[in-house]
């Protein structure tokens, strides 16, 4: 029983999220810091204002500066173990880090564990990394402790009191040397090695990598030196944040306070001591003879200086790559925002003055018709807004057209130009993000919706124009003529309260109100007719794939997406977030070229629609050419995955043609240019000449090497597509294009490539990597980094994982004719440098034995 009830609590304990009651905890204790110093906090403006800007401009150069430093050490703690790093790519690494360590527990270690995925493709050992970020974050550490001695003896002899400052500085010193004997122990086999070794033992390859390294002491000590640079930033900020206030500077009371708050961040479990060193840095100013509202001004603006500017900065780093994202969700606010505007201008007293210059100019009904509009244009803008979000184009146009009408409405019901400036500058707004809604609505919905509307519109007219002209006088006192009875029948359905009308029955307030309804249902629906995005194409249009091509070219990551658009392919809209599937159905098969073309985190909610959508329709799901990152995404789906093969990816950087493993490449392009052989780049758009010749070289390919066209995840020769593509041919001493390669659009990060390479029978040798060593070339003039030469099918398989790999695996290596694929992996191999593995995604075995022929009807030409 009491071996149950430890179970129970060890479990219930497991359970408890300490990292965000630990965050609610410091938020709670940051607000009572805040919250008691309000008052304080409330003078700080005053003496912003009366501040020199050119001092707060200082601070901000100095954050740059230190930004800047922090890449630097970045850079030489990455020389340190021999790896060469882009200070673009270290600035990103510290940004991100930075950010990341304000959330995570113990953050300023446990964020040296994030890598972006950049980086991640920069193909580095990651035990270098890790090493490189140790020593990063060590030096860091050793720095605080070497410029901390020397200031906080300095505050002894001074007598200034600090608490436990002292304790603080000694528990860093034994943590240094406790990491140095550590890492020394490990790198000699010492007693911790031999620890490790003898409690760990299948750790110990790992140990051996990771400490067993040579460190460039050159680089080291260069890291050492950008570190105390840095820490005497963090001084200078205080200074300036000083000067700032108008106050004295004091370089000792700068140099202490620095360090006793980066000795209290060090400490600090969470949120990089936020709160704890605002309260310690004014209790040390105070110390030094600055007053309390001097105290608090300098800390905060040494605060913005160190913490919430580099803090900024990383956010902007995260949300760089999703920029396009951003220019979705700013103007969907933006209107909603002026929905409200204009709701709170109407239902607010006009200016008396500006009321009374419009009545000059223009009648009390057109003030008040435009009133009215102005309301109806702010009720509407705020349901267009969530339609905006979505990236609907008639949400766009609606948004625009209602932008305008309350810029006039408001300029007109009250010369209220406040209202209009802002409508105008969302106006403007609207228009330079307009390239971010592509969605369309669906046209059959569309024009239902407007039938139903015209079919409401003309049987409501007739009920009211026969009610109101039959209708007795006494339930509005009002004997309707004709034109009476047009005109309050328009005003009601256009939903006016103030029409003039007042019901003097029971009757009378009931029809009244029946006309609303059936306006506000007449509206509603022409409003969801408007608004009802296409979920499925089945009649292929070329404004469908356009905006399949906006979608890719907003959220494509990979060398695939070009043929996601490819005329063979259905496409699958969500209903419910911005993207699509590209598919092809054969056999009872939704065949579906890679994941969905969307933003990172709706990757799934489009899957399960995918999937709901199949079942409805009776087709079973396969995912081809899956990355080996992205399978979580479907171990919700309980499908299996069918490993197929890698992708091979080069990085350019990385070739050269110098070197003894070079050096049958080399004789073969040496032979090709003595026979007077040359490898060109042709630009788009091509001539009909080059497209001719290349034709015929296609064709000739197809027949001499008995080969086939294949689609669905390759392209086939296309004289259209071709002629706005770039080439790179081989030439023979005539002139006379032999071989070819046409580049096709790559939305992968820095990534280029190919689709088709193809050559005449009497080509020779050395024709392909002619057409690679010119393609690297190419990939550099564009300033890309990586080349994809696309899927080697079976190639790769280390350890089959189970019946169905283990027969590929046999095929590969053992069947005859499954030897094209190992010489086309040996022809990549020259040249790649990096391997992904790729996967099937099926459902069951059984729907295994159906694929293949399945898959080889989808990859044939319509």
């Amino acid at each position: 029983m009491i071996e149950k009830i430890y179970l129970f609590l060890k479990k219930a304990i497991l359970k408890i999220r300490w990292q965000e009651i630990l965050a609610v905890l410091i938020l709670f204790l940051a607000f009572v810091f805040f919250r008691s110093e309000r008052k304080e906090m409330s003078s700080i403006l005053p003496q912003l204002h009366q501040a020199k800007p050119i001092w707060i401009f200082a601070g901000i150069l100095v954050t740059f500066f230190y930004v800047f430093l922090q890449g630097l050490m970045y850079v030489a703690s990455f020389r340190a173990v021999g790896v060469k790093l882009k200070l673009s790519d270290s600035i990103e690494l510290f940004l991100k880090r930075n950010f990341l360590s304000v959330f995570l527990p113990a953050g300023g270690i446990s964020s040296l564990a994030f890598t972006p995925v950049q980086l991640q493709r920069r193909n580095f050992d990651k035990n270098s990394i890790h090493k490189a970020s140790a020593i990063y974050g060590f030096v860091g550490i050793v720095t605080v402790f070497l410029v901390g001695i020397p200031v906080v003896a300095y505050a002894a002899m001074v007598n200034k009191n600090f608490g436990n400052s002292w304790m603080w500085l000694l528990g860093v010193g034994v943590f240094i040397v406790a990491v140095f004997w550590t890492v020394n122990s490990l790198r000699q086999k010492g007693f911790i090695y031999q620890f490790m070794i003898k409690h760990f033992p299948s750790k110990s390859n790992s140990i051996d990598e990771f400490f067993g390294g040579k460190i460039d002491r050159k680089y080291f000590y260069i890291t050492v030196l950008i570190s105390t640079v840095i820490e005497f930033c963090g001084i200078f900020h205080l200074l300036i944040a000083m000067f700032a206030f108008g106050a004295t500077g004091s370089f000792s009371a700068a140099a202490v306070g620095y360090t006793i708050s980066v000795l209290l961040m060090l400490v600090s479990p969470f949120l990089r001591g936020l709160g704890a060193v605002e309260f310690t840095l004014i209790y040390i100013l105070a110390n030094f003879g600055f007053s309390h509202s001097q105290g608090l001004g300098i800390t905060l603006l040494y605060r913005v200086f160190e913490f919430w500017l580099p803090l900024l900065l990383g956010i902007f780093a995260f949300m760089w790559n999703g920029r396009k994202i951003i220019a979705r969700i700013l103007p969907a606010l933006a209107i909603f925002i002026l929905g409200l505007i204009n709701i709170i201008s109407v239902i607010t007293p006009p200016l008396a003055n500006r009321l009374k210059i419009g009545k000059i100019y223009l009648s009390e009904d057109t003030m008040h018709f435009s009133k009215i509009l102005t309301l109806i244009a702010g009720i509407l803008l705020i349901v267009t807004s969530a339609y905006l979000l979505r990236g609907l184009k008639r949400g766009w146009y609606f948004a625009l057209i209602l932008a305008i009408i309350s810029f006039f409405g408001n300029l007109i019901k009250a010369l209220d130009y406040e209202e209009a400036i802002v409508s105008l500058i969302i106006i403007f707004f609207l228009v330079v993000c307009r390239k971010e809604y592509v969605l369309k609505t669906n046209r059959k919905y569309l024009q239902r919706g407007f039938s139903w509307l015209l079919g409401l519109f003309a049987a409501v007219l007739l009920f009211n124009f026969l009610s109101f002209y039959f209708i007795d006088k006494r339930h509005f006192g009002i004997d309707f003529t004709w034109t009476e009875s047009l005109y309050y029948t328009i005003h009601s359905f256009l939903l006016f309260q103030d029409n003039g009308l007042n019901p003097k029955t029971g009757f009378a307030r009931d029809f009244e109100y029946l006309n609303y309804f059936l306006g506000i249902v007449s509206w509603l629906l022409l409003i969801f007719s408007v608004f009802n995005v296409k979920k499925l194409i089945n009649e292929k249009s070329s404004s469908d794939f356009e905006e399949a091509q906006n979608l890719v070219e907003t959220y494509g990551t990979s060398s695939l997406d070009f043929f996601k658009l490819s005329k063979e392919k259905q496409l699958f809209f969500s209903e419910n977030e911005e993207g699509f599937v590209s598919y092809r159905v054969t056999n009872s098969f939704a065949f579906v070229l890679e994941e969905p073309v969307c933003e990172e985190s709706n990757k799934e909610t489009i899957i399960q629609e995918f999937e709901n959508f199949c079942k409805e329709n009776g087709l079973k799901s396969v995912y081809y050419r899956i990355d080996e990152q992205s399978l979580f995404l479907f171990e919700p789906l309980k499908k299996q995955q069918l490993f197929i093969g890698q992708e091979a990816i080069m990085n350019t950087e990385n070739f050269k043609l110098e070197g003894k493993d070079r050096k049958s490449l080399r004789n073969g392009l040496n032979t090709l240019s003595k026979k007077g052989y040359t490898s060109e780049i042709i630009y788009s758009p091509q001539s009909q000449e080059t497209l001719n010749e290349i034709e015929s070289i296609s064709d000739e390919w197809l027949k001499e090497f008995d080969k086939q066209e294949m689609v669905f995840s390759q392209g086939m020769f296309d004289r259209v597509e071709i002629e706005e593509q770039d080439l790179i041919v081989l030439k023979n001493q005539d002139g006379k294009i032999e071989a070819f390669i046409n580049i096709i659009p790559d939305f992968a990060p820095e990534e280029c490539t190919y689709d088709l390479i193809r050559k005449t029978l009497t080509a020779p040798n050395g024709s392909m990597d002619a057409l690679i060593v010119k393609l690297v070339e190419y990939t550099k003039l564009k300033n890309l980094q990586y080349i994809n030469f696309g899927l080697t099918p079976l190639g790769g398989m280390k350890q089959p994982d189970n019946t169905a790999e283990e027969i590929m695996k046999f095929a590969y290596n053992r069947v005859g004719s499954f030897k094209h694929y190992q010489s086309l992996r040996d022809f990549k191999e020259k040249y790649a440098d990096q391997w992904e593995n790729k996967y099937l995604i099926y459902g069951s075995d059984f729907d295994l034995l159906q694929i293949p022929a399945a898959l080889n009807k989808i990859s044939k030409p319509e």
